[in-house]
């Protein structure tokens, strides 16, 4: 097993990659801004090293200092949980060209998968199906273009190979409109990325958001946690996720998984990822695959009993994988609720002091936080402060456990979007289930 982690990450994800080390007799190394001095992980490590001002291209996001602190605390691994770096193939390599290991996937594959088209393309190999599109970056020939928009049909939406984050897209419901919008969207492109490639995919009109978690060992060895759906979602950010999807099929959840499990044997993925995918109509279509641990990985914890974020650990040790794909069974029903600091109406972040923070609890309840009594949300980064969880036989007791947590949930001295999970764990279409991407932003009138 490893030795001791460099934690290159802040807030819930770094006090959730801590307590994993913790239980496998791993020592921690916490690294911090000058504003995360008081971060619950930073006092709870081993050792703890400041890399820096509080803006993140200062700290989080410098590489040189970050293996920096892995050489001064004699570190063997890095960590960086999800944001940041997380998917950065230049850091993973100058990690382990540093003599250090890198938990995650390789650079190589980082990149491959980081470039859409690429990623498409190596989908398309493994069976994975994908959205109707350009199967390649867009040229420069007005015609051709417009051509290739009539034979999949519109609408269609213009994508940057290395978009994210909602980020470099641009959807077209016209020809009138097709060669402005591939300007428009190399121009963000180049301007956000460094990278100008885009290319061409039909718009699904309604379709849901529904992602595969994998683990696999770098080895050849892969297996699925089947399916999470994230479809509520605010300007492509995701709100509540939840698992498994509802109205997704046993045999669906087969059929998929072992093509995903199967595209990461190919490519010899290591460590844990995702694969999403847009669902419309019965059809899976592969949209991008997160190299990394997902935000909403808990969910697939609560019914797989699978500690995805160990399995990281293991698999970065040389230990291979604890499971098989048969040793997967899924029970149950589990929903998460992004709980951010800003204003449930305005969405404006709120900074400042907790004055009061109570968690809920009873069976089923899981919290993944890093806030407490005292602690001051800093402006810098996201505003996201904690996860809240809940398991339960069937999806309706999961809800009913939701609702019932957020009416315990405390969080006073700043402002949080409780209120908004209260109205969608209530909203009579969501308990249905089935929801697209656009559900929320239409009910929000956004």
């Amino acid at each position: 097993m490893l030795d001791k982690v460099v934690i290159a990450n802040r807030g819930e994800i770094a006090l959730r990659i801590l307590r994993a080390c913790r239980e496998l007799g791993i020592k921690t190394v916490a690294v911090h801004s000058e504003a995360d001095a008081s971060l619950k992980h930073v006092l709870l490590a081993d050792e703890s090293v400041c890399i820096g001002p509080a803006p993140s291209v200062d700290s989080y996001l410098n590489i040189p200092v970050l293996i920096a602190a892995a050489e001064v605390t004699d570190a063997v691994a890095i960590h960086p949980g999800y944001g940041f770096l997380s998917e950065n193939a230049d850091f993973a390599e100058q990690v382990e060209n540093s003599g250090y290991i890198f938990i995650g996937p390789r650079a190589d594959t980082i990149r491959t998968m980081g470039d859409k088209v690429a990623a498409i393309r190596a989908m398309k190999e493994a069976g994975v199906p994908c959205v109707p599109g350009s199967d390649g970056p867009l040229g420069d020939d007005p015609e051709t273009n417009m051509k290739l928009a009539r034979d999949i049909g519109y609408p269609i939406i213009i994508k940057a190979a290395a978009g994210g984050g909602g980020r470099g897209m641009r959807t077209v419901h016209s020809e009138a409109n097709l060669l402005n919008a591939i300007s428009l969207t190399r121009t963000e492109a180049r301007a956000a990325f460094g990278d100008d490639t885009v290319y061409m995919e039909k718009f699904l009109e309604r379709p849901r958001h529904v992602e595969f978690q994998v683990l696999a060992d770098g080895e050849g060895n892969a297996i699925h946690l089947g399916e999470r759906d994230c479809s509520m979602q605010r300007r492509h950010q995701k709100v509540v996720e939840e698992a498994p999807a509802p109205g997704i099929s046993p045999e669906q959840r087969m059929v998929i998984g072992e093509r995903c499990a199967e595209a990461c044997r190919r490519i010899r993925y290591r460590g844990a990822g995702t694969f999403e995918f847009l669902y419309e109509d019965g059809e899976f279509y592969f949209i991008e695959m997160n190299t990394r641990v997902q935000v909403e990985h808990p969910v697939t914890e609560m019914i797989t009993g699978v500690d995805i974020v160990k399995e990281q650990l293991r698999i970065a040790a040389g230990e291979g994988l604890s499971y098989r794909q048969e040793d997967i069974a899924w029970n149950g029903h589990a929903v998460e609720c992004r709980i951010n600091a800003e204003d449930a109406e305005t969405f404006l972040p709120s900074p400042g002091t907790i004055t009061q923070y109570h968690a809920p609890g009873g069976p089923g309840i899981r919290v993944d936080t890093h806030i407490y009594n005292g602690y001051t949300v800093p402006p810098y980064y996201d505003s996201m402060i904690a996860k809240l969880i809940a398991h339960g036989e069937t999806r309706e007791f999961a809800l009913a456990r939701m609702r019932g947590a957020l009416a315990e949930i405390v969080i006073d001295g700043i402002r949080s979007n409780i209120a908004l999970h209260q109205d969608i764990c209530s909203d009579s279409a969501f308990m249905a289930g089935g929801t697209d991407i656009h559900y929320l932003e239409k009910k929000l009138g956004l």
